[in-house]
């Protein structure tokens, strides 16, 4: 093999080798925002959920519930019905368990000392 064939063969191998490595960072970008968008989908269908669930226990914190089930009055301790309305429907999402079967005694805050 004389010394131009092996500057050819060597150039052609290196440009295949950065064709390839283009080609999979290509790839590897494609990917990502076909994930990326795939979560972003779901973000916002769990955020709708949490939203319904949070409409719901205002609701219901309000007193103006569709059902008039009562399991009690619920006592909030330093806390006012909007957080309140958030932390049950935080707490119902998180476990599954629609809000109308969960039931809830107080919610109180409590102070962090530093």
């Amino acid at each position: 093999m004389s010394l131009g064939e092996s500057l050819l063969v060597s150039v052609f191998s290196m440009s295949l080798v950065f064709l390839v490595l283009i080609v999979l960072y290509a790839l590897i970008a494609l990917f990502s925002k076909v994930i990326r968008a795939q979560k972003a989908g779901s973000e916002q269908n769990t955020a709708l959920e949490a939203a319904e669930t949070a409409t719901q226990a205002v609701s219901i914190a309000q007193g103006s519930a569709v059902q008039e089930i009562s399991a009690g009055k619920l006592q909030l301790k330093k806390v006012d019905e909007k957080t309140a309305a958030m932390i049950m429907a935080i707490v119902s999402h998180e476990s599954g368990i629609p809000l109308s079967e969960l039931r809830f005694r107080s919610i109180k805050l409590i102070e962090e000392n530093n």
